[in-house]
């Protein structure tokens, strides 16, 4: 016979709720926006100083037609700068993260076709980019790499509230 649960018992899974609903998710979003917010502000500073480099790095995929490889790759690390400074001041965090999960699939789906495609390049995604040998890709280890940015930002879409942030101050 199943035991009967007592008003004084705990039910299961409201301690995993009070996590996530309480300030331990609250400061979990902080980490998840800061290590966001790194990793756009390092693609984006590692771009921005070249953006003929970066346009060969979007070149490289052959997804896009001619006409706007320059202007995604020149743009792309200003996009990634922007989104960094807004995460990190934690402002319009839940827009900002859908849009870093929206880049992220892009950057998902880019490198999986080109590794469906049998096309060898560095993904170019913290500079650098263009053809290399084929034993040089790490597809793989690069979805699985922007695989857990998107968790990240999924979990800001998720649950945007978070400590230090812009967002708080103004809702307070």
């Amino acid at each position: 016979m199943a035991s009967q649960q007592t008003a004084a018992e705990p039910r299961r899974g409201s301690a995993v709720r009070r996590a996530v609903d309480g300030a331990e998710g609250e400061w979990f979003g902080l980490a998840a926006r800061i290590g966001l917010a790194v990793v756009w502000a390092w693609a984006g500073l590692a771009k921005v100083a070249d953006p003929a480099e970066a346009a060969q790095a979007v070149r490289a995929y052959e997804i896009l037609p001619e006409s706007l490889v320059k202007p995604v790759g020149y743009a792309l690390p200003f996009l990634e700068l922007a989104l960094a400074l807004l995460l990190l001041v934690g402002l319009g965090t839940r827009i900002v993260a859908v849009i870093s999960a929206l880049l992220l699939l892009t950057f998902i789906g880019g490198i999986s076709s080109a590794w469906a495609r049998g096309i060898s390049i560095d993904c170019g995604c913290f500079g650098g980019g263009g053809a290399v040998d084929s034993s040089q890709t790490e597809y793989l280890q690069e979805i699985v790499r922007d695989s857990g940015f998107l968790l990240l930002a999924a979990w800001l879409v998720y649950r945007p509230r978070t400590r230090l942030s812009a967002d708080a101050w103004l809702s307070a």
